[in-house]
This record gives C-alpha cells, sequence and structure tokens, in this order.
C-alpha cells in the first residue's frame, strides 16, 4: 500500500500543480488593455524559453552523452525534429487549431507536448522506487516536488494568456489545468516500459523544446515587444528569471 501511494503522489503532484498555477486566472480581471496583453505574453514566453533551456535541452544533453551518439546529435536534432514538427502539425490542423483563441491554441499544444517528457522522467523516478534502490523513493518525491512546482508558473503561462484574449476565466482555467493532465499519462507510460522510454528521452524532451521555442518565437514575443513596448521586454526577461531560478534553485 506504501508503494501504491508512493507512485500515485509522484504521478499526480506535477499535474495538480499545473491546475493549482492555471487557477491563477480567478485572481486576474478580464481586461484587453494592450500593455497587459503585451505583458502577460512576454512572462509567459520567458517562462517557456527558460523551460526548454533547463528543464528540457539541459537535461537532454546530459542524457545524450551518456549514450552511444555524439552527446550534441539527440538534442541538436530533436529540438530541429520538434519546431518543424508543429509548424507541420499547424497546417495539418489548419482552423481547428487556430480558431478561437489563435495563437493561444498553438501555446496549449506547445506547453501539453512539454509537459509529456517530464511526466516521463517523472514516471522513470517511481518505477525506480519500485525497484527498491536506496533512496529512490526520496528521489521521487522530491522530483516530482520540484517539477510541479516549475508548473505553477506554467499553468499561469497558458491560462493567463488566454483570459486577456477573451475567453471566460473557467475556459481559461481548464485549459491551463489540461495541459498538465498528459504528465500522468507520459509518467504511466514510462512506468510500463521503463527501460525504452529513458534511452529516447532525449529525443523526446529535446523536441518538446523545439516545440516551445517555436510557438514562443512565432507568436508569443511578436506580440509582447509589439510596437517597441519596453514592458514586454521586461516581462520576457522577468518571466525568463523566475522560471531559470526555480529550475536552478530545485
Amino acid at each position: 500500500m506504501n508503494g501504491i501511494f508512493l507512485v500515485a503522489a509522484v504521478l499526480l503532484l506535477p499535474a495538480f500543480c499545473t491546475a493549482v498555477g492555471a487557477a491563477g486566472v480567478f485572481l486576474m480581471r478580464s481586461t484587453q488593455e494592450p500593455r497587459t496583453r503585451r505583458m502577460l505574453c512576454g512572462m509567459a514566453a520567458g517562462i517557456m524559453l527558460a523551460a526548454s533551456v533547463w528543464s528540457l535541452l539541459l537535461p537532454a544533453i546530459e542524457r545524450a552523452e551518456r549514450g552511444p551518439l555524439p552527446g550534441w546529435l539527440p538534442p541538436a536534432a530533436g529540438l530541429v525534429i520538434g519546431a518543424v514538427g508543429l509548424l507541420r502539425l499547424e497546417q495539418a490542423a489548419g482552423r481547428l487549431l487556430c480558431s478561437g483563441a489563435g495563437h493561444c491554441g498553438r501555446m496549449v499544444l506547445a506547453v501539453t507536448l512539454h509537459n509529456l517528457p517530464e511526466g516521463m522522467v517523472v514516471g522513470l523516478a517511481a518505477a525506480l522506487a519500485l525497484s527498491g534502490e536506496p533512496d529512490a523513493a526520496s528521489g521521487a518525491l522530491a522530483l516530482a516536488l520540484g517539477i510541479g512546482l516549475q508548473n505553477l508558473p506554467e499553468g499561469a503561462a497558458v491560462s493567463l494568456p488566454l483570459l486577456q484574449k477573451g475567453e471566460s476565466k473557467k475556459r481559461a482555467f481548464f485549459a491551463g489545468a489540461a495541459s498538465g493532465l498528459v504528465e500522468p499519462v507520459g509518467a504511466l507510460l514510462a512506468l510500463a516500459l521503463a527501460g525504452w522510454v529513458s534511452a529516447a528521452l532525449p529525443w523526446l524532451m529535446s523536441a518538446a523544446a523545439g516545440c516551445m521555442v517555436c510557438v514562443t518565437a512565432q507568436e508569443m514575443i511578436p506580440e509582447a515587444v509589439e510596437n517597441d513596448e519596453p514592458a514586454g521586454v521586461i516581462s520576457v526577461v522577468l518571466g525568463f528569471a523566475l522560471m531559470m531560478a526555480l529550475d536552478v534553485a530545485l
């Protein structure tokens, strides 16, 4: 029973924190003031860029260096594959992806894809804990907590721009919370296929980073710095610094 409780806590904690971060939308006013919208998009862009580097690319490089291929190859190739794949997916989805909240649909997709490999990392940690490795249980809990704390601003990075685009608070919240639901799915997948997933993680993590960099450069940064808005530029830096600090501290 203790093992089941541990696995449940490890698998669900990151998604729960994403929902908590998305709930910040209920503390905001549904204002359409352009500067506020640009600042929110800038914060989301900075958070996603920092998450791409510290949460995905650097761990992918570290894992790839232990593999048979050159350490730079899986992260670099995965980054390009992720970006090109997202662009192709947008073209294939057409109006379905771009309807309603416009670029926010792409942002939700990018954050969701980013959460998949994070969930797989948590699932691998849970697999080690169940195998009885020394200190694996405490390490899995610490990892789940660290990723969960990182997910707090990420949930807000999805829900707040949606609110500014005219979505209701409930819809914005559910979109932000839903972006984290893929993490338990990825964790369960990794738990079931621990050996294969471990070998593929550098590719998966860097591909998710490519999706996030693509949508950030394509839509969010241009809107944040529209008309050379200094507040938008500063918000990008602040969002990057916030996510970087969380990743480095945890």
